[in-house]
């Protein structure tokens, strides 16, 4: 059995060490103790919490911040009107009925009645055991500390919370539609990040988060009849049984006892979640460098055989994600039923079970990876969304074609061709807003949606195309091994790029993120010079691209040219080993058109196309291709 003492030695001795290797870096540190009781019957629950924060910034902080995440259930919320405002609601957090001449989502918040809204009540904050002034607003606490926080220094807050689990509207909550009877997640009162940036204290609208980094010590006193599966390792199965009797420990549980106390601690994390019923199955299996893979779902037959057939392939998962990022480096992860659909948390992901096989390992490879795109790579979701989950799709997409094979999608050009359709349609519908665009301030969901998720993964895709497949692959495990346990921005991506490549890339970033300008590269025409065909290219969208060119002659030999972009300095190896390849002279980003001469006749050329990979993401491909 794994102790506290045990994990704090190996945090200690450098495990979760943080090497950020930016100059000046510096990000802040908490440790979280706390002793929670769970009233299974109302669904209240009280708690105690003591946080030692370490101001490792060069500021003096006079003040600090907590999130009350429930507080958002509450009728009059900021997510409830935001609700009612937007297009295209989350359809899981909306009642929809049509009238005559529409359709009308209604919140499912509105309507919530005292007994069933969520809420997070502070009392007794005092700071190195004096009072501080503290002030609710929406769904953060704000507070004039009592001393303020030098540089370098550390305090000590405690504070006791009263919380009401609300009914389950959107990823935390009491009886899903599922019935999984408590999915406690942004349950506590927790601290909101200060960096480079300042304070980072975002409402919760319904969007991401972003969390300090730190140790979790968590008590939880729940009915002994419940299971709880989550975030940390538990520290004393031999109190507790509950599928842990195989594990050779000592099971003790007073025959008379009506509660039992789940003890869990977990090292370097941002942040703790669980899940927790009456009538969970739990299983484990053992992964790959020894990480234990526990699965905790409702003892309904219609969910076991799916969710055992899923075990092994969660295992395949994590080697796959082992060898193409980095080594997870925990020695638990878990799979809860619960929430409303996937959500990743630390060391644990929240699904909803009553999904087919392959739908189960899908959402569990997605979410699964989130533990290295968010929860080690642990950048700004709420700033920058596109980074976790763009990110995690590209990964978890590969992941799935290695363990669950798929004919269909094996034959398609681009692996990532659904993302690509997506980020068309939104480029098509003029909805598109740039990626550095607040998670909470996009105008639609849909547009949300697919920035975050699809042209996030693209970027990653598109850098292969860039900087070439290897250099990509390279690029994704110097990342790993450089941020982890830190915040990475942007431009740390974009820079381990550039030092693995030797590519100039400050356009690429600043182009695909920072704007909605379009690639749009077309063959403008095909004429004959002194025989020899004159192929001239044109510019069309804004944003600029190297270009690979593939040309078919009438025997059916093919040859390949590529344009170096020239403010990228740069030449791709050859993605195309099997043709012969000329590099050409680089093509600025002034001059809309371009034009070269090849060694053949007009009518010796039989085709010619613009990147046959389809992974430059060309909005409009009607231009791409000559035929004869």
């Amino acid at each position: 059995m794994r102790t506290f003492l045990a994990i704090a030695v190996l945090s200690a001795t450098g495990l979760f060490a943080q090497k950020n290797p930016n100059a000046g870096y510096w990000q802040q540190h908490v440790d979280y103790k706390m002793e929670v009781s769970m009233d299974v019957k109302t669904y209240k629950y009280t708690g105690t919490q003591q946080l030692k924060y370490v101001n490792n910034s060069p500021d003096t902080l006079r003040r600090v911040y907590y999130h009350l995440y429930n507080n958002a259930f509450q009728p009059g919320s900021e997510m409830d009107a935001r609700l009612q405002a937007i297009a295209d609601p989350d359809k899981r957090m909306v009642k929809s009925f049509k009238t005559a001449d529409k359709t009308v989502n209604e919140s499912r918040i509105a309507p919530l009645k005292p007994n069933e809204i969520g809420y997070l009540k502070i009392n007794n904050f005092k700071q190195d055991g004096v009072a501080a002034k503290n002030e609710v607003a929406g769904t953060i606490l704000e507070v004039q500390l009592a001393q303020p926080i030098l540089p370098g220094q550390s305090t000590t807050f405690t504070l006791d919370f009263e919380g009401q689990v609300p009914l389950q509207i959107r990823r935390s909550g009491r009886n899903s539609e599922e019935g999984v009877a408590l999915s406690m997640t942004q349950w506590y009162p927790k601290l909101a990040e200060y960096d480079f940036e300042g304070w980072h204290a975002d409402p919760y609208i319904g969007r991401e988060f972003h969390g300090v980094w730190g140790d979790f010590d968590v008590k939880i006193t729940i009915d002994k009849n419940y299971t709880i599966g989550g975030s940390g390792y538990l520290q004393n199965k031999n109190e507790i049984g509950k599928g842990y009797e195989d594990e050779g420990v000592e099971v003790k549980i007073p025959k008379k006892a009506k509660t039992l106390t789940w003890h869990f601690v977990a090292p370097m994390v941002h942040d703790f979640a669980w899940g927790a019923d009456n009538n969970y199955i739990h299983d484990k299996i053992d992964g790959p460098n020894n990480v234990e893979l526990h699965f905790f779902y409702k003892n309904n037959p219609q969910y076991v055989e799916g969710w055992r057939k899923m075990q092994p392939k969660v295992a395949e998962l994590l080697e796959f994600y082992d060898k193409n990022v980095g080594q997870y480096p925990y020695k638990q992860y878990s799979v809860v039923q619960g929430g409303d659909g996937g959500m990743e948390y630390a060391m644990c992901t929240l699904i909803t079970g009553n999904r087919s096989y392959g739908s189960l390992v899908g959402v569990t490879a997605h979410e699964f990876a989130h533990s290295w795109f968010q929860h080690i790579l642990a950048s700004n979701e709420s700033k920058h969304e596109w980074m976790d989950e763009g990110f995690t799709s590209y990964i978890s997409d590969l992941a799935m074609l290695a363990v669950m094979p798929n004919p269909k999608k094996e034959q398609q050009t681009n692996p990532f061709a659904d993302a690509y359709a997506n980020y068309y349609y939104l480029v098509k519908s003029g909805k598109e807003q740039p990626l550095t665009t607040h998670a909470d301030r996009f105008e639609l969901n849909v547009a949300y949606g697919i920035s975050a998720y699809s042209k996030g993964e693209m970027f990653l895709a598109q850098l292969g195309y860039l900087i070439g497949e290897d250099n990509l692959a390279k690029t994704l495990k110097r990342y790993y091994a450089d941020y982890k346990f830190t915040h990475p921005t942007p431009n740390d991506i974009k820079r381990t790029a550039e030092k693995v490549s030797g590519a100039e890339l400050d356009w690429y970033l600043t182009d695909w993120c920072q704007t909605t300008n379009t690639i749009d590269y077309g063959i403008k025409e095909v004429t004959e010079d002194g025989g020899k065909a004159k192929i001239t290219l044109q510019r069309i969208g804004r944003m600029p691209m190297p270009i690979e060119l593939m040309v078919v002659y009438d025997d059916n030999t093919q040859e390949s040219f590529y344009i170096p972009l020239e403010m990228m300095r740069y030449t791709k190896s050859n993605p195309y080993p099997n043709s012969k390849r000329t590099v050409l002279k680089d093509w600025d980003w002034g001059h809309p058109t371009y034009s070269f001469t090849i060694d053949k006749a007009k009518t010796a050329v039989k085709v010619i196309v613009i990147d046959p990979s389809e992974i430059m993401a060309d909005v409009n491909k009607d231009n791409n291709m000559y035929t004869k």
